[in-house]
């Protein structure tokens, strides 16, 4: 009957699921902003979601994986710095869990890097120029591991549950069950305050953590954190008309820019310079 069983009294369909996913919820703190996490979804069944879409990324007739050792090689060398000091962070035992795994992908006109739940990571060559050194990319690769050990996808995904348990009581409250037409225009409605103001938002707290913790781990990796800030600069120029912050996931790269140099002496804390460690330029992309 809708979402109510037959019986008179008895608690909506809605209720029932949203109390069951509650009390199996995982409720955690990230160990180095202290903010509280609602995670939902399990640990295993996250890593187990991230591998298959790894191997579907991977085995996209469109993707050309790199072979070249100039690409392959830098990448490969700074990513296992990363995951060492992934390993002896805050989120050690959650990184030596990870079955990581690198890959290059060819594609210079894509800037973008990911990792996925289990330490799945993938890096395009089209990033190269914003990265421009190891040490560039190494703030780049912080941050993206540090959305798969922050569980970030799972925060997500968590978020999403709830938002749909919330749409499905709206429709039942607003009687949607007699008007379908008027329950669609409610959950049109409802999705769109959701996307823009909770889900943005929430997205937005991730990135700004990942590029915290992100930060620190370069650092730990024996990367000049200072990079990180020039990184964002060299984004900024080569992405002109982004749209607003306010409805963008990510914040704006003057927000970035700023709250990485607040930031900076708690990243310096963590930073060891290596005497004769260098730190090699990528290598340039053909012109296009």
């Amino acid at each position: 009957m809708n979402g109510y069983h037959s019986q008179r009294g008895a608690i909506p369909r809605w209720l029932g699921r949203a109390a069951g996913l509650l009390a199996l919820a995982g409720c955690a703190t990230n160990p180095y902003t202290e903010r509280p996490q609602l995670l939902l979804v399990p640990e295993s069944e996250e890593m187990q979601l991230g591998a298959q879409a790894y191997e579907q990324v991977l085995h996209n007739p469109k993707v050309k994986i790199s072979r070249d050792p100039r690409e392959v090689e830098p990448v490969t060398r700074v990513a296992a710095r990363i995951i060492e000091a992934a390993k002896s962070s805050k989120y050690a035992e959650r990184a030596r869990q990870f079955d990581w795994e690198v890959t290059v992908i060819k594609d210079d006109k894509t800037m973008n890097a990911f990792a996925l739940p289990g330490g799945k990571i993938a890096v395009y060559t089209g990033i190269f120029p914003v990265a421009k050194n190891e040490a560039g990319l190494a703030a780049i690769l912080g941050h993206e591991v540090t959305h798969a050990l922050a569980r970030h996808g799972a925060e997500r995904m968590s978020q999403g549950l709830l938002a749909q348990i919330g749409l499905e009581a709206a429709s039942i409250a607003l009687g949607s069950g007699t008007n379908p037409a008027a329950g669609q225009a409610t959950m049109a409605a409802l999705g769109l305050g959701v996307n823009v103001g909770v889900l943005l938002p929430f997205s937005r707290a991730h990135e700004s953590e990942a590029d915290h913790i992100g930060l620190l781990l370069a650092a730990q990796a024996g990367y000049d954190p200072h990079e990180a800030i020039h990184v964002w600069e060299r984004m900024e120029q080569l992405s002109k008309g982004q749209p607003p912050e306010f409805l963008s996931t990510h914040p704006g790269h003057g927000t970035r820019i700023k709250q990485l140099e607040e930031w900076m002496p708690e990243a310096l804390s963590y930073y060891r310079p290596q005497p004769g460690f260098h730190v090699a330029d990528l290598p340039a992309l053909a012109p296009r």
